[in-house]
């Protein structure tokens, strides 16, 4: 995955904050400075434009350490905000991400803790929620999605500490929850203590809970041990350790059966059962059954990795331990189906947020995962039979279906139609026949006279679905595989991976000549 201005900038305010890290932090500050853009400001992944989530977090950082890219990322954000106030960057942050609290209040968070500016214009999260029941959390309408409970806790924490309520209840209710949240909080940290495998997520932890005097606290060093073991040798972070899982899946269903050894698909299929959880997962108490996108420790199951991985097996070949897996895999997907026959991310109706409503590329996954198991279990094709509905309700009216975890940078709305048709299409015949005309008439209409559909990663998929002999002339033809940013990931945080261009050009060129 590609090294990111965002994590190298969380990651450096939170070892500045734990301290005793000053090596790191100073290459930290030197990689920011070396790979700001020409504008002055900061994008997520190599070849991003400046966006101001990036741009706010690296001038902060940067201003800790009096570096000579402050003036000139400043420059960025005055140009965009007016004066850089409290106030007008409140404004500025809350507005590109509207109600979801997810990123914009760990955002200025990380600017208060930076000596930015004070705490007064942050919106108060409600961490005490954290000590109610698990299943409580659907009710109660949290500011965030699911996945982002470390934060939630962490930094409520911090601006209790830092801001507290003036409301007497409210301050005494918080203060009886402390310890008990910072115990759930410690409960969920794996055991690398990177929260998703992510820096930006782990960063604003540990450096919340370092701002707030918890230094020794053990989510805290474990927080700074996870950084300090996932920086690059450059002095820059990933915003996640790996996919292995995720691409691994990917890979085997590009190149099929016939590409491997029986030797070889024997281990990919025992590596693959190994990633499977057997028991309830600590973060999301989700059930046992379902993969995640890494093989590391900070996973969570999620329902595309889970599809993908199913989707895997089904090439590995079969037999009864597989079977197994492939039943409680294929059981735990159709449990995290919403009411409305979509796919979420992680957790079954937790809210509306992004990451925690239905989205059309995970459920197209997911049927096409269903499918290839129709007969393991009896509740597949009721199964089936909603998330085409679903995938029916949610096509736009111009043929197109919009994902969620890929987008693309330039486009206004950031989002990436050309991907998540793409991925729907893929169905094939599940889909009725006007519902993919629409569909492949779209990707048509955005194809350009060349054959291509954008970047070679965007093209690829396209012809996957197409069969587009048009556009498989123009991946024959280009066979530079540098990597575009498409995955988006952690409230519009972009990144691309390395491996996505080639494994998608094989998919799309392996089809056509099956």
């Amino acid at each position: 995955m590609s090294s990111s201005a965002l994590s190298t900038a969380t990651a450096v305010c939170a070892l500045s904050l734990v301290g005793g890290h000053d090596v790191l932090v100073r290459d930290g500050v030197r990689w920011l400075v070396e790979n700001q853009n020409d504008d002055g400001g900061f994008g997520d992944a190599d070849g991003c434009p400046s966006n101001i989530s990036t741009t706010t977090l690296a001038w902060a950082t940067l201003s800790m350490h009096g570096s000579s890219g402050v003036a000139r990322a400043e420059a960025w954000l005055t140009e965009r905000v007016g004066d850089l106030t409290a106030e007008s960057m409140a404004t500025a942050i809350s507005h590109a991400y509207g109600e979801d609290r997810t990123f914009s209040v760990p955002i200025l968070t990380h600017c208060a803790l930076a000596g930015r500016f004070g705490w007064e214009h942050i919106t108060p999260l409600p961490f005490e929620v954290a000590a109610l029941p698990r299943s409580w959390f659907k009710r109660v309408g949290l500011p965030v999605v699911s996945y982002a409970l470390p934060a939630l806790i962490a930094i409520g924490q911090a601006q209790h500490r830092h801001r507290p309520t003036t409301n007497r209840v409210g301050r005494l209710l918080r203060s009886w929850t402390q310890r008990k949240t910072l115990r759930v909080l410690e409960s969920i940290q794996p055991e690398s203590g990177g929260f998703l495998e992510a820096a930006p997520l782990t960063s604003f932890v540990t450096m919340s809970l370092a701002g707030s005097g918890l230094h020794d606290h053990p989510v805290t060093r474990k927080g700074a041990a996870f950084l300090t073991a996932t920086v690059r040798d450059d002095g820059s972070w990933p915003i996640d350790t790996n996919l292995a899982t995720w691409v691994t899946t990917l890979s085997i269903n590009a190149l099929g059966a016939a590409a491997f050894s029986a030797e070889e698909r024997h281990y990919l299929r025992t590596w693959l059962l190994g990633q499977q959880y057997t028991v309830v997962h600590p973060y999301t108490q989700s059930a046992p059954g379902g993969w995640a996108w890494t093989d590391l420790s900070g996973g969570v199951p999620d329902g595309d990795d889970t599809s993908g991985a199913l989707l895997a097996l089904a090439i590995l070949g079969d037999d009864p331990e597989m079977r197994v897996a492939v039943t409680a895999g294929v059981t735990w997907l159709i449990d995290l189906q919403n009411t409305d026959g979509g796919i979420p991310t992680f957790c079954r109706g937790w809210g509306t947020l992004p990451f925690d409503r239905s989205s059309p590329d995970l459920t197209a996954h997911a049927l096409r995962a269903w499918q290839a198991w129709r007969t393991v279990d009896p509740r597949i094709d009721r199964a089936m039979e909603r998330a085409v509905r679903y995938l029916l309700r949610s096509q736009q009216p111009d043929g197109s279906w919009i994902p969620l975890w890929f987008g693309n940078p330039w486009t206004a709305d950031q989002t990436n139609p050309v991907y998540g048709t793409a991925r729907v299409l893929q169905c094939g015949d599940l889909l009725p026949a006007e519902a993919r005309r629409r569909g492949e008439q779209f990707l048509y209409s955005v194809q350009t006279e060349d054959g291509s559909f954008g970047t070679i990663e965007d093209t690829a998929l396209a012809v996957a679905a197409l069969g587009d002999e048009h556009g498989a002339r123009w991946l024959e033809q280009h066979t530079d595989l540098t990597p575009s940013p498409i995955g988006l990931y952690f409230a519009r945080l972009w990144y691309s991976e390395k491996l996505y261009p080639l494994i998608f050009v094989v998919s799309a060129l392996s089809r056509r000549d099956r």
